[in-house]
């Protein structure tokens, strides 16, 4: 018998290693030693991607000295797969708002050159592929920063170099990429993208995403304007149709960071969790389960829109029981059973705080696994057809 354990992190409670092992313990205790219960721990893109995969990577985390948003030097994290191709950047850890709360936020300044040096650090070390995984950011530059560091230079009508941050992006008259990295075109850029926002507009990164980085609204004006006439000269340059990348779903990520990443490396915009599921085999190592066990903070609508639990319920096939465990479960049974889940239980065993859940989440999440499986049974699982084709879920 085929277990996966494959869970996200229940955000600020319970990494997704450690609920993976929850999971894992729970069913274990219900199924004996005799099974066979691979422990895969998940993620959507944001917090915890780079963990997920040097988990499932074996690989060591490895640290490089950067510059924060604001230009102070700083440490961050990144992984390099164990075949040595495969380069993986959390952005948060060098351009991340937890790392400039220190200080008053400056939303026209803050940029992503931080994140383009640990590029710089992966294209130098012979890395063909870069995984770059954006969510957290405290800065509006379009990418303006992050390919400052790998050579491009960003001009006003002068021909100086425009001032750092999304403030300087209405100046720009010209992009040089004369002194772009030798190795950056013949790169592989996947950008894991979680939210569908274009660079601009009412939707835009800084009309969405501004205020939270400390933009009142007259910086929120200034940033989405500079942010338009960067993709207007970013489309110009690229051959791109301005309008259509005005209105591209998921540019205004991180600031509108995929921008120009997208125009000037050709890179890819994925979902995060299909990102991380492409990395891992996911679908691969769900094909032989015969029980899935996934979970998260939450399970609600936006679950079943590009997070991990959407993911997993995807790509498994469809006679696989699929059982979601979760802090909270907001969908109601008939709805889960319409989106390819077979089941799903809270960890709260009764009316509970998020604070009382989060004393002992891993316990909690070990016990309502086992209560989840005690239902199933060995038995009941037995009975479905092994060896017949398994077809994957709509």
């Amino acid at each position: 018998m085929t277990i996966v354990a494959c869970p996200d992190s229940f955000k600020g409670s319970l990494g997704a290693a450690e609920a993976a092992t929850a999971l894992a313990l729970g069913a274990r205790s219900v199924f004996g030693p005799g099974a066979n219960i691979i422990e895969l721990p998940l993620a959507d893109g944001g917090e915890g991607s780079l963990d997920a995969l040097l988990a499932a990577w074996g690989s060591n985390q490895q640290t490089l000295s950067v510059h924060d948003a604001i230009g102070r030097p700083a440490t961050a994290r990144f992984g390099v797969s164990a075949d040595g191709r495969t380069g993986m950047i959390e952005a948060a850890e060098a351009n991340g708002l937890p790392q400039v709360s220190d200080v008053p936020l400056q939303p026209l300044r803050a940029d992503s050159r931080g994140v383009g040096e640990i590029a710089v650090h992966l294209l130098n070390a012979g890395i063909t592929e870069i995984m770059l995984f954006i969510g957290g950011s405290a800065s509006t530059d379009g990418g303006t920063g992050f390919l400052n560091a790998l050579g491009v230079r960003f001009l006003d009508a002068a021909g100086f170099p425009v001032a750092p941050g999304g403030g300087g992006l209405a100046d720009i008259a010209r992009i040089d990429p004369s002194g772009l990295h030798p190795a950056a075109s013949a790169a592989c850029w996947e950008l894991a993208v979680d939210v569908s926002n274009p660079i601009c507009g009412p939707r835009g990164a800084a009309a969405v995403f501004g205020p939270q980085k400390g933009a009142g609204a007259d910086d929120v004006s200034a940033l989405d304007a500079g942010l338009e006439h960067l993709a207007r000269i970013l489309a110009a340059q690229a051959g791109i149709d301005a309008a259509e990348f005005l209105e591209r779903e998921g540019l205004g990520a991180a600031g509108g960071l995929p921008a120009c990443l997208v125009a000037l490396l050709g890179a890819r915009t994925v979902p995060g969790s299909t990102l991380v599921s492409e990395a891992l085999d996911l679908e691969g190592l769900l094909a032989d389960a015969d029980l899935v066990l996934t979970g998260e903070g939450r399970l609600d609508s936006q679950s079943l829109g590009g997070k991990v639990v959407d993911a997993v319920r995807r790509l498994s096939p469809a006679d696989t029981p699929v059982i979601v465990i979760a802090g909270t479960v907001e969908l109601d049974s008939a709805r889960c059973r319409a989106e390819g889940i077979t089941a799903a239980f809270s960890i709260a065993r009764g009316p509970a705080t998020l604070a009382a859940l989060s004393v002992d989440t891993a316990s909690l999440v070990r016990d309502a696994a086992a209560q989840a499986c005690s239902l199933l049974g060995f038995s009941t699982l037995s009975t479905r057809a092994y060896g017949k084709p398994r077809s994957p879920r709509p």
